[in-house]
């Protein structure tokens, strides 16, 4: 641990406020895990410390938490036991024992790096479900009932049940407010203790009203002092071993990967070096402790570790600070205790619990990942209705399922020629265009036994009677197996035997290795394999310039304004946002450049430069910025359209406005001539072909100033460029 003079008395103020907000918390987590409320201040004392001084993160929070304590709750349930009861009080410290067991062999076989397998929906759905039960068991003391036990049906029929035995109208008050009460706080001012406050009222409330005399329950009453060491009785094993052997795993899993994942988004926040190892030790004998002191598995709290982190928290003197704290509470103050109303408290945890559910993660699943939403919702359902052994097994299956099927149906496409770019893309994007007699396909992931027929089929399916090659662009495949080996080699002979080259160009030195030694270096030997997409073309007859196919023909209502999809900006935009997003924010940002000129009556050139380099960065080029300057003079026209239907229209203002739009267009288009870059003035000048019928047919007046324009740009680029002029006009003419 290190301590920093400068900081050092802020630390230890900001562990005397984790200490003041763990004290509610960490009380109403007990109580989850079936312990009596002080064992939720027990938990907050040594195992706190020796995180503290073991850590290697200078800020991260450890203590009773929530995940751990309701997957104790939930093994209590599914084993029958009461809450709160002696068999309870002596089960619970076992399975932290088992639990950091589990832990500390985590650390001696170095299993850090496997918690990052553990899915994001799985856990997602995993602990949502468990929130939901632990939720459902605490309702009932919401209206003076009794907590239940088991799954979701035997939950809702305690709390049907208890609740037509009778609802104490002021303890369910109680109980909501609270609830209502933390959760708008959380929202308004996420920075203030909201359950310390609600736990300090309910406490006033005993002293003022004494609300126990009308039925409202309160904690039972606590004598002061510090837990005792015990040594867990580890004789309950032989009658509920595999249950609490499986589920400590369980739990040992979460607070690894939980606590791991946490901290490691701190440090990278804070640029802190954290030693997994180390964090893992922390986390066995943190849990060591708690079971020694009878309490709960212990793990780290995101919450709480958010509030040290708005007090600018810099080393783990926070954390001894608030053990010793804690210390004082047990020592001198368990008597307030005794005035905490069982609803106010019940509501604190409620509130808690409604904190770790993840349905905002299911959300996003459902609009980009429907496989991964599935298996979100299956783990929660599992674990609500049958228990959190089932939902781990469930979640882990339908992850395994999702693995396979998505290596099955790997990333593909058959890729072209962009001759204005001298590159290869997908032949989805304008402008790309196949080379003549020749296939290339791209797949992405390994090539293996479940896959191999996908682009055995493909590539067949794709071949016809002029192709002379075929060449599979292999940089995404990092593997092969024997299966995919032999396959290939029998691509290789079938497409031989009709006169056509296969090459694999692009892959790692690594599947040449597999290749020769599942018994294909026939491939090899033969010179089937290249370094390089450009080497196979060359290598099988293909050279530049490359002979390509005729594009298809193009409606001419497929314009600008009505299919900005068909432009090599829209394809640089929808490859980094998507194509659902990409032509929304080309005409965003063509938009404001254009609510700017109209605004400042001139264009702003550097507003301009930084709006390209911001949304489009590296993947702009020359074709591009002409597009987009043609875009925003379009965008000038409309947004002037309803003024140029009036009488007494300053006609000069729109040739004002595009002047330098014009001139920076003849800039970019005197660069692509002097590099001979015919393919690109040729878009080019069919993009504004397209954009004058466009606007022709749904915008007249626009059309009649677009005409105007495109007048001036022709006389400026006469005065400039006479001989680009000339073949710019016999383009235009040829359309």
């Amino acid at each position: 641990m290190k301590i920093m003079p400068k900081t050092a008395l802020r630390d230890v103020a900001a562990g005397l406020i984790i200490a003041l907000v763990s004290i509610p918390i960490s009380m109403g987590y007990a109580q989850v895990a079936g312990l009596p409320a002080v064992y939720g201040l027990y938990g907050s004392v040594l195992p706190i410390l020796i995180f503290g001084l073991l850590s290697t993160s200078p800020r991260f929070v450890f203590g009773v938490d929530a995940a751990p304590a309701a997957l104790v709750g939930m093994l209590l349930s599914e084993m029958g036991i009461v809450q709160g009861s002696e068999e309870a009080l002596r089960v619970v410290p076992v399975v932290t024992l088992v639990t950091a067991v589990w832990i500390l062999l985590f650390r001696l076989i170095g299993a850090g790096r496997f918690v990052r397998f553990i899915s994001e929906p799985v856990m997602g759905g995993f602990i949502s479900g468990i929130g939901c039960t632990i939720i459902m068991i605490q309702v009932p003391k919401l209206y003076g009932g009794s907590s239940g036990i088991g799954e979701a049906p035997a939950l809702i029929r305690h709390i049907a049940e208890t609740a037509l035995e009778g609802v104490h109208p002021l303890s369910l008050a109680m109980g909501l407010i609270t609830i209502a009460v933390i959760l708008i706080g959380r929202r308004l001012c996420p920075k203030v203790p909201m359950s310390v406050i609600m736990m300090g009222l309910g406490a006033l409330v005993t002293v003022l009203w004494h609300p126990e005399r009308c039925g409202v329950a309160l904690l039972s009453a606590v004598e002061p002092g510090l837990p005792s060491l015990v040594l867990p009785d580890i004789r309950i094993l032989a009658g509920h071993g595999p249950a609490i052997i499986v589920s400590s795993l369980t739990i040992a899993l979460v607070i690894v990967s939980e606590t791991l994942l946490a901290t490691t988004s701190y440090a990278l926040k804070y640029g802190d070096k954290i030693d997994n190892n180390r964090e893992i030790l922390a986390y066995g004998l943190g849990n060591l402790s708690a079971a020694l002191t009878g309490t709960c598995p212990v793990n780290g709290s995101v919450s709480r570790t958010g509030i040290a982190d708005q007090f600018g928290v810099t080393s783990q003197l926070m954390s001894v600070s608030a053990a010793g704290f804690m210390v004082l509470v047990l020592l001198f103050m368990t008597g307030f205790i005794a005035y905490l109303p069982v609803p106010v408290l019940t509501g604190i945890v409620i509130s808690a619990l409604i904190g770790i559910l993840e349905f905002r993660l299911a959300g996003r699943l459902r609009k980009v990942d429907r496989m991964e939403w599935v298996i979100f919702w299956a783990a929660f359902l599992v674990v609500l209705l049958f228990g959190t052994i089932y939902g781990v097994m469930a979640g882990v299956i339908l992850s395994f399922f999702t693995v396979v099927v998505r290596a099955s149906e790997p990333p593909r496409e058959f890729l072209g020629y962009h001759a204005s770019d001298n590159s290869f893309y997908p032949l989805s994007a304008h402008g790309t265009l196949p080379l003549s007699g020749t296939v290339i396909y791209r797949l992405t992931g390994p090539l293996f036994f479940a896959n191999i027929d996908i682009l055995d089929k493909d590539i067949k399916q794709a071949v016809r009677e002029e192709t002379k090659r075929v060449i599979i662009e292999a940089s995404g495949v990092p593997s092969v197996d024997v299966t995919a080996a032999e396959r290939l080699l029998s691509l290789y002979r079938h497409l031989r035997g009709r006169g056509i080259s296969l090459m694999i160009a692009g892959h790692r030195a690594s599947v040449n290795e597999q290749l020769r030694t599942f018994g294909a270096g026939e491939l090899i030997t033969e010179e089937a394999v290249k370094m390089s997409l450009p080497q196979a073309l060359a290598d099988s007859g293909a050279r530049r310039p490359y002979a390509l196919e005729a594009p298809a023909e193009e409606s001419s209502s497929d314009s600008a304004g009505a299919d900005v999809g068909h432009t090599r900006l829209y394809e640089a935009f929808s490859w980094a946002y998507g194509p659902e997003e990409a032509g929304r924010r080309v005409l965003e940002l063509a938009a404001k450049v254009a609510a700017d000129s109209l605004a400042r009556q001139s264009v702003d050139m550097a507003l301009l430069d930084r709006e390209e380099e911001k949304l489009a960065g590296s993947y702009w080029n020359a074709v591009d910025e002409d597009e987009f300057l043609s875009e925003v003079v379009r965008q000038q026209l409309l947004g002037l359209e309803e003024d140029l239907k009036g009488p007494g229209t300053d006609r000069e203002k729109l040739k004002k406005l595009a002047d330098r739009l014009i001139r920076r267009q003849i800039d970019v288009e005197e660069k692509l001539d002097k590099r001979h870059d015919e393919d690109a003035l040729r878009h080019i000048v069919e993009r504004r072909h397209r954009e004058d019928d466009y606007l022709r047919e749904h915008h007249p007046e626009a059309y009649r100033e677009l005409s105007a324009v495109r007048r001036y740009y022709m006389s400026v680029m006469e005065e400039r460029s006479p001989e680009l002029a000339a073949h710019i006009k016999k383009m235009w003419e040829e359309l």
